[in-house]
């Protein structure tokens, strides 16, 4: 068993050049963060919140400051966390002006008796617990946002019937951005967490996988830990995170069990564009993905540094 151990992403889709260079310092900043708080003896669950809030504070990652906008101009972000030696687990969605999202799943899984909790209700919670106020709106977003809205108003595509058509031939438009951790402590406890602003003019209210447990996010110390990345609708609908949990549970390794998800959504959702990251109870790492890029980093008691890539091991096949 290798451990301490932390994986992180980015986010899985199609990574623009000039975007590039920003997202592999920033999967680095929030791998080491999380490897700085193991290493000095910290739990898994302090880790995979120290790397995911270090993504939702930089505006290149589409989670926290840097999220996408709804079709009506809105923000609407949310995120999970999971303790895998408790099973205990918080989640929110639909919140507007909260700086890190993350932050406050975890206050929803340690302070009330649930596990989800959404809008109005969920940003009255931060404020008992005065959780930092920010504005998530870039100048990278709106333009984006102005670009695809230009777009779809002049009928060039229809835009969610053929989402996977619309993400292959607008890919600067097109962001499938989350920001995801999985970690491993000295005390071999597993943790995950995952948060985003969602796809780019998804409609008002929408839930993706990201806040769903076992869907974008799971983590248990009997079989292993995994966060995903790409269309929320496919890791909802096949229960991704747990799907490779579970592979774990059953003898797979992380990097196994991450190639055997992205075949089963080739399989069953013919291709649309997911990825995800793992991590096993021996501390070894998984990464899959079937689109263009799947931004990530990763730190061992072996690297000096976080090892950093814009592609883990890209799953074209069913079976």
């Amino acid at each position: 068993m290798q451990k301490p151990v932390i994986v992180v992403h980015g986010g899985a889709g199609t990574w623009q050049p000039e975007r590039k260079s920003a997202g592999l310092a920033g999967v680095k900043e929030a791998a080491a963060a999380g490897f700085d708080v193991l290493r000095a003896g910290g739990s898994a669950l302090d880790a995979v919140e120290s790397a995911v809030v270090t993504m939702e504070n930089n505006e290149i990652f589409n989670a926290g400051h840097g999220s996408t906008l709804t079709i009506d101009k809105r923000i609407e972000m949310e995120a999970s966390i999971m303790d895998g030696k408790t099973l205990n687990a918080g989640a929110v969605g639909l919140l507007r002006n909260i700086k890190n999202p993350t932050r406050l799943a975890r206050i929803i899984m340690e302070k009330t008796d649930h596990v989800f909790i959404i809008g109005e209700g969920a940003e009255k919670l931060a404020g008992l617990f005065k959780l930092e106020i920010a504005s998530p709106f870039t100048e990278l977003r709106r333009r984006y946002w102005a670009e695809t809205m230009e777009k779809l108003m002049r009928g060039d595509h229809d835009y969610l019937p053929k989402l996977h058509k619309l993400a292959a031939s607008n890919p600067q438009l097109f962001d499938l951005g989350t920001v995801g951790a999985a970690a491993l402590d000295k005390d071999e406890n597993l943790a995950a967490a995952t948060s985003t602003g969602g796809f780019s003019l998804k409609f008002p209210g929408r839930i993706g996988d990201s806040p769903l447990i076992g869907c974008g996010t799971y983590a248990d110390n009997e079989a292993g830990a995994s966060s995903t990345t790409g269309i929320g609708e496919i890791a909802v609908k096949l229960v991704l995170a747990k799907n490779a949990c579970d592979s774990m549970r059953n003898g797979e390794t992380a990097q196994e069990a991450a190639e055997s998800s992205i075949r089963l959504v080739n399989r069953r959702m013919s291709g649309g564009s997911m990825g995800l990251i793992t991590l096993d109870v021996a501390g070894r790492i998984g990464a899959a993905h079937n689109s263009r890029n799947l931004c990530w980093a990763y730190m061992t008691p072996k690297t000096r540094h976080p090892k950093t890539a814009l592609t883990a091991r890209i799953v074209e096949e069913t079976t």
